[in-house]
């Protein structure tokens, strides 16, 4: 089996006419030792179905066919999707039937869509909605028990955030609802083409029990304390809460301080405020 090297990756663009564009954030990796080594840090077993987000030319996909049972590659661009199994049945042809094209928006995407449902996401994520794509598949693929990306190393730093920290925010608490995330490297602009102003990150992700809790209204007070991340929870919850003396309550109830930041809470105490809120409309 061949990977993609430089030479290749040009040669098919220029075959298909493809120019990759900011708009869909196509930045193609054309290095052999970044796919091995994201596939080697991907730990996956044999038995894995595995989901790629923007396969793009196929360089990851070329290197994930051999170590899964399946691989669900989402491309929306039609030349790219269309043009995929030619390249992996050129470059990989004992491992071709284990490809699967899903020619759509990763974001729009529906668990009824897949065969097998999927175990592993592995991908090179466009930059501009790496956050939303992995939020939305860890909620529609319950059994999506892990995954490794590759991000911009600012998103990969707020992707693995602990409270406390600079930037701390709506993603880190969104994806630990889901799972334990942890980087697993940095990634040079040199790999891809063309070469982004950026370096990126991997990061690794295994899916855990959540805490007790909706998560939809989890959520919304995430989202209102990160709204005005600097200021009080008593105040920045005050319009979700319906007014700050109701927020400081439902803060109370729950064992928060009204008096912290959203920064400063986990996401078991979010969850613990979203409980409080439940409980004081219940009665």
């Amino acid at each position: 089996m061949g990977l993609l090297g430089p030479a290749e990756v040009r040669r098919l663009a220029g075959e298909l006419g493809v120019r990759p564009t900011k708009a869909l954030g196509q930045n193609f990796v054309h290095d052999p030792n970044t796919v091995r080594r994201i596939v080697k840090a991907a730990g996956l077993d044999p038995v894995d179905v595995v989901v790629e987000v923007g396969p793009g030319l196929g360089s990851l996909t070329l290197a994930l066919l051999p170590e899964a049972s399946t691989v669900y590659a989402v491309e929306i661009d039609p030349v790219l999707a269309g043009a995929l199994p030619s390249t992996v049945a050129a470059h990989a042809p004992d491992h071709a039937g284990r490809l699967r094209v899903l020619h759509r928006d990763a974001l729009r995407l529906a668990a009824g869509e897949f065969a097998e449902e999927p175990t592993a996401l592995v991908a090179n994520l466009p930059y501009n909605v790496a956050v939303p794509v992995v939020l939305h598949l860890l909620a529609i693929l319950p059994n999506l028990r892990h995954g490794l990306v590759m991000v911009q190393k600012e998103v990969a730093d707020r992707l693995t955030a602990v409270p406390g920290s600079k930037v701390y925010g709506v993603p880190s608490v969104k994806l630990a609802w889901y799972a334990g995330a942890r980087q697993a490297g940095r990634v040079p602009p040199s790999v891809f083409w063309p070469v982004p102003n950026v370096d990126s990150g991997l990061v690794a992700f295994t899916r855990r029990q959540p805490p007790d809790a909706d998560r939809h209204a989890v959520f919304a007070v995430v989202d209102a304390a990160f709204a005005q991340r600097r200021k009080t929870l008593r105040a920045a919850l005050a319009g979700w809460a319906g007014g700050p003396a109701a927020a400081a309550e439902v803060l109370t109830a729950a064992g928060v301080d009204p008096g912290a930041r959203g920064e400063a809470l986990t996401v078991e105490q979010f969850a613990a405020i979203a409980r409080a809120a439940a409980g004081k409309v219940a009665r």
